[in-house]
């Protein structure tokens, strides 16, 4: 089996889901920045991440999720500030699944990662902050440990590892 990983990320956060996703699938694999990845036709299984900019995935993975091709199997992954299994969260997800419309998406997974200050602070001044603000508090040190442990082991449960 051929599998692809391809992350986007500013922060790292994203970065380390990806390599846990590398180190837990069989095969011959490869694992790539958005920006560097090759076109996604040719490999048997392609799993994309992202971190969540306005609800939905950054445009460079929301660009690269429009590539995927039909019936092409997929597992999507993203880090954001939100709390994990939030509102805004899932329906970020979704909006991925739409981008990616026509793959056979088989499994997905987010959690909080930590905000740059930088992006913190600029959105703390918005007239009106995102609904994700509050759950900032609870993303430091995300992803932690628990949070690529529980990924691994729902990549390694997905029936490609078989």
């Amino acid at each position: 089996m051929k599998s692809l990983i391809v992350y986007s990320t500013q922060t790292d956060n994203t970065k380390k889901l990806a390599y846990a996703i590398h180190a837990s699938i069989q095969g011959e694999k490869e694992i790539s920045f958005v920006s560097d990845a090759p076109d996604p036709e040719g490999y048997d299984f392609v799993a994309v991440g992202f971190w969540l900019m306005a609800g939905k995935p950054d445009p460079k993975a929301a660009a690269y999720l429009e590539k995927l091709a039909e019936d092409q199997v997929v597992f999507l992954f993203a880090t954001h500030g939100a709390a994990k299994g939030s509102e805004h969260a899932r329906q970020a997800m979704q909006v991925a699944r739409d981008m990616a419309a026509g793959a056979s998406v088989i499994g997905t997974y987010s959690c909080q990662g930590e905000v740059n200050s930088k992006v913190l602070a600029k959105v703390k001044a918005k007239p009106q902050p995102p609904v994700w603000l509050d759950d900032t508090a609870t993303a430091t040190g995300h992803p932690d440990e628990k949070d690529l442990a529980e990924l691994k082991a729902l990549v390694a449960a997905l029936p490609l590892n078989r």
